[in-house]
């Protein structure tokens, strides 16, 4: 949050790395020599990241790829289709919902009444 508080009151979550950037401006630079600045990129990277997540959306986003290329690449065997899915009794396929509970009678006949 802009504040530096987070949700429950305390500190933000980026907090800490915010005072890492900070306390690396203090060491590296001064009023008049803004050069050390450049010391500081990872530690300000460090800190977007925190903000934005960009890098962690990113990667998820490659990963997500991979997987998808490496499926197609390599289909499943005895993969379900869509049209194979049982309807468990929903559709008037009731004989579909008696093969898969693996039983022939009826669903009320073993109930005791």
């Amino acid at each position: 949050m802009a504040s530096g508080y987070g949700l429950s009151g305390g500190p933000s979550r980026c907090f800490p790395f915010w005072q890492e950037l900070l306390a690396c401006y203090v060491v590296n630079t001064n009023t008049d020599d803004v050069t050390g600045a450049k010391k500081c990129i990872p530690a300000l990277e460090d800190y977007y990241e925190c903000l934005h997540h960009r890098k962690e959306k990113a990667r998820a986003i490659e990963l997500q790829r991979a997987y998808r290329r490496a499926e197609a690449a390599h289909p499943r065997e005895n993969a379900p289709r869509p049209g194979a899915i049982r309807n468990l009794g929903l559709l008037d396929r009731e004989e579909d919902t008696k093969d898969v509970l693996g039983t022939n009678r009826s669903i009320t006949a073993g109930n005791g009444n």
